[in-house]
């Protein structure tokens, strides 16, 4: 039975990875906004029909342009991932960062529009930044348009993806009933591990590889067997030309270690706390972040590839990444994992009026 999709706009979109999730649940997702002009190029390869707009958020006007291009059609669920620069444990915590206002932005979108949910995500740190008087604010506002809002911080890892990463995310729905978020899928000691989601792409010999290029081997485990389903070509697979400095210093790292691990006076130019980290081929992957100059591949001394950080944030093989690979390593390190979308969408689906679950999942 054919049965009418939820409709989506993902607000803050970068290059999709949340609404990725959605449309892999069995949503339609009509619309992405955001200004990083190559993470738009992305998400509109990526994501059937859906139009990519260059917006800014900071204009009460675009909620007007968002209807327009979506030609006033009814919006089922809004999603979005503010920056979160002015609420993260990492920078300047200023309470007047203009970038906290971007909430506003999302607020008056659900405003609008009045979706059947909502959903928000964001950095951890915000459910207990000024005392959680930061969270509380955002969900009042909620509240206020006759949400019920419901927060969880979701671990990566006990859903599928093969890193260490944790996202807060709120979800509000019209109804009376608060959102149950959905329960792990898996245990920590059958957690998706690094080997198990890239031992099956190769390491560079003659040259660095190409945007496109062929698998060397056939898929090794369940995880890749899933994420090449759609796809008999391999995206994104470039190395980096590394210095032989710096190749001999990630050769003295120990799989799972450190720059702690390095001996007296090697590596002295970064001794942070993510520094010279080598994954580990039993484990999840550290958070993925939007650089690559301090994370190491398992096994081979050089950092991973976009596709191989791209698999650690749970995104299928077929999801093209666009624009220079500096470009594509932030879009991959800022994005949501598919994987949490996925689950997510599927959970609220339970909530939405007529929303089926997808039995083809």
């Amino acid at each position: 039975m054919n049965k009418t999709k939820p409709t989506v706009i993902d607000m803050f979109c970068g290059c999709g990875g949340l609404s990725k999730g959605f449309m892999d649940a069995g949503y339609e997702v009509l619309l992405g906004i955001d200004n990083d002009i190559s993470a738009l190029k992305t998400f509109k390869n990526n994501h059937g029909s859906a139009i990519a707009m260059n917006g800014d958020l900071f204009q009460g006007s675009t909620i007007l342009e968002i209807a327009s291009l979506t030609n006033n059609k009814n919006i089922d669920l809004i999603i979005g991932g503010p920056p979160c620069q002015g609420f993260s444990l990492t920078g300047k915590r200023e309470e007047d960062d203009s970038r906290n206002s971007l909430f506003k932005s999302m607020v008056n979108a659900v405003a609008f529009f009045q979706p059947q949910a909502f959903v928000l995500e964001n950095v951890p740190g915000l459910a207990t930044l000024y005392k959680g008087q930061a969270k509380k604010a955002i969900i009042d506002e909620f509240t206020n348009l006759g949400y019920t809002v419901s927060s969880q911080i979701l671990f990566a890892p006990d859903y599928g993806v093969p890193q260490i990463r944790k996202r807060l995310f709120l979800v509000g729905t019209k109804s009376n009933t608060e959102f149950k978020f959905p329960e792990p899928s898996i245990s920590p000691t059958t957690y998706v591990s690094c080997g198990e989601a890239i031992s099956d792409l190769h390491d560079f010999n003659k040259d660095l590889g190409f945007e496109i290029s062929n698998y060397k081997v056939p898929p090794l485990t369940s995880y890749q067997k899933k994420m090449r389903k759609h796809t008999n070509k391999l995206f994104n697979h470039v190395g980096t030309k590394h210095t032989q400095e710096v190749i001999d210093v990630i050769s003295l790292v120990p799989e799972g270690g450190n720059h702690k691990d390095l001996p007296p006076g090697v590596g002295d130019s970064r001794k942070f706390n993510e520094a010279w980290t080598r994954y580990h081929s039993n484990k999840p992957s550290k958070t993925i972040d939007t650089g690559h100059r301090n994370h190491f591949h398992y096994k081979f001394n050089r950092v991973p590839t976009v596709r191989e950080n791209a698999r650690l944030q749970s995104f299928p093989d077929d999801f093209i990444f666009y624009g220079n690979k500096t470009q594509q390593y932030r879009q991959v390190g800022n994005a949501v994992p598919p994987l949490l979308g996925f689950v997510l969408g599927v959970q609220l689906k339970k909530y939405l009026r007529g929303g089926e679950l997808n039995e083809d999942l």
